[in-house]
């Protein structure tokens, strides 16, 4: 996995342009620089009751209200939550968003498109004050530098704000054992936690001959490595805590790290976590015991496709949740870093008090493998299509690829329903009211889904050997036929190394770049649609 990092942090020409952090570089350069801090602003004057001058401007920001609508104005790991983003962006990008109030900044220029980009890459890797935050694809920090005219740091490991738990009689949370990931590592992680929520739940929410609880809303937040985050249900009891299947129970997080445990006493690790061993299983298939339900990768109870995630209650719609029993955690994990990091997330989820329709999130697979193929230095658009069930309703909409898809769009009936640029950040598209698939004709309930996969091309046109799919970046449990070259005669065919030199025995060629192959890792591609729908009786 390749972390060299590129930044010109040490360059002489850095002297009046070097930050210690990306929060520090865009406190200058964007809140600065673009006259947010002066005293008729956010300076003295505290325009809307947001100071922004650099000894409280990061305690103001991160999940502090706004004083407008009711949007927090950093929500870290998610840009379009964030009241400051969507309040720049609205100059930037006229018409692209709602927000209360005039843009910012008020009375001056909008920010560049680049000084845009660059604060959203800092809240949607969990706007942290400090450590230099790396791009999503080679995990260096030259990139964000670049946009900001700065110079930063070698990107580090970074560590979001914690989840805070919500009020008891509104809701439970859920924090998955720690997971480590040492230097330049990724894994498809699957582990095994065993929870008891019968005296955590209150009453009216339960229905214990069933199980399960009732929940109409969650919210999952996590560290930045990692690509998605899943809790899956294998529909089993204490019983099969000590199947060999899973492994040594141990304690993670808190004094107790390392320590053997029961998972069935909930205070044996004191603020840690008791939790099976980590195995490299992607989606958790073929983990765990073999009268596991999740055999397929199926039984998801909790979590999303993306980073972070939020899925607003809606009245009347619901889900449910095991009381108890065994749960397996899911997270496609990496660490693009030269150091060792520490994974942490967190899952909360609110009780439905009002309970008429359950809510299904679908996964549609059918075409996941479909960019698989795809050329180096080439880029394609893929469609597929996906037919809702006659007299349901659709609340929600996403979509997940990895770092080769963009620009995903959804069409319904010859119109644009969904659109979304980056993997990184899916759009989670709420319908308000739901989306209604009464018709017989198949033709008026079918949604045609489409991505672009850029296996390695520029802006410029140019070959991008950062973003082509190639042998010497896939992890170990993957891998690619390499048919182009990435060094000497760059973008040639070739079968090995020497048909690449760029003349007889310069020993400079390197065939290393590969077709798009399907998979679970970022170096692999999916293509998935993500509606939620309730079914009508």
């Amino acid at each position: 996995m390749n972390t060299t990092n590129t930044s010109k942090s040490d360059d002489a020409d850095c002297a009046d342009r070097k930050f210690d952090s990306t929060f520090a570089a865009i406190q200058k350069v964007v809140f600065e620089g673009h006259s947010c801090t002066n005293d008729m602003c956010h300076g003295a004057a505290t325009m809307g009751g947001l100071d922004l001058r650099p000894d409280v401007a990061y305690k103001n920001l991160i999940e502090v209200k706004s004083t407008l609508g009711t949007h927090f104005r950093v929500m870290p790991g998610v840009p379009g939550e964030s009241f400051l983003f969507n309040k720049l962006r609205a100059a930037t990008e006229p018409d692209s968003v709602k927000i209360e109030g005039s843009s910012m900044p008020s009375g001056a220029p909008a920010l560049s498109a680049d000084h845009l980009e660059a604060v959203r890459r800092w809240i949607e890797t969990g706007a942290p004050k400090e450590g230099s935050v790396g791009d999503s694809i080679t995990g260096q920090s030259d990139k964000i530098a670049k946009l900001l005219g700065s110079c930063l740091p070698t990107a580090t490991p970074l560590a979001i704000t914690p989840l805070a738990p919500p009020e008891p009689n509104e809701g439970v949370q859920l924090a998955m054992a720690p997971i480590p990931l040492p230097a330049a590592t990724e894994i498809d992680v699957c582990f095994a936690q065993y929870y008891d929520l019968s005296n955590v739940v209150p009453k009216e929410f339960q229905d214990p001959e069933s199980g399960v609880f009732f929940v109409d809303g969650q919210r999952l937040r996590q560290d930045p490595q990692s690509h998605h985050l899943l809790l899956l249900d294998p529909k089993l009891g204490s019983e099969s805590v000590n199947d060999p299947s899973l492994g040594a129970w141990k304690c993670r997080g808190g004094d107790a790290e390392g320590t053997t445990c029961d998972p069935l006493k909930s205070t044996g690790c004191g603020v840690g976590q008791c939790a099976s061993e980590v195995q490299n299983k992607a989606a958790c298939i073929n983990f765990g015991p073999a009268n596991s339900e999740t055999l397929a990768g199926q039984g998801r109870v909790a979590g999303a496709q993306t980073a972070q995630y939020y899925q607003a209650p809606r009245e009347g719609v619901y889900t449910t949740f095991p009381l108890r029993g065994l749960l397996y955690w899911n997270s496609h994990s990496f660490n693009l870093t030269t150091s060792d990091a520490t994974l942490h997330a967190w899952i909360n989820m609110s009780f439905a008090k009002d309970r008429t329709y359950r809510l299904e999130t679908l996964a549609i697979t059918k075409n996941i493998a479909m960019a698989a193929g795809t050329p180096p230095f080439t880029s394609k658009t893929y469609c597929a299509d996906w037919v809702a069930p006659q007299n349901s309703r659709m609340y929600t909409l996403s979509s997940h690829t990895h770092k080769r898809g963009r620009n995903f769009t959804v069409d319904l009936d010859g119109e644009r329903i969904y659109q979304s640029a980056r993997y990184t950040d899916p759009v989670e598209l709420m319908f308000d009211p739901p989306l209604a698939f009464d018709s017989a004709d198949e033709s008026k309930r079918t949604l045609k889904y489409c991505a672009e996969f850029n296996n390695g091309v520029s802006k410029d046109g140019e070959p991008d050997l950062d973003l082509v799919t190639r042998l010497s970046t896939m992890p170990d449990r993957t891998t690619c036929k390499p048919v182009a070259c990435v060094g000497g005669k760059i973008g040639s065919p070739c079968g090995d190394d020497g048909a690449c030199d760029s003349s007889a025995g310069a020993s400079d060629g390197w065939c290393d770049a590969c077709a798009i192959t399907a998979g679970q890792t970022t170096e692999n591609e999916m293509f998935v649609l993500s509606p939620s729908i309730v079914l009508q009786p």
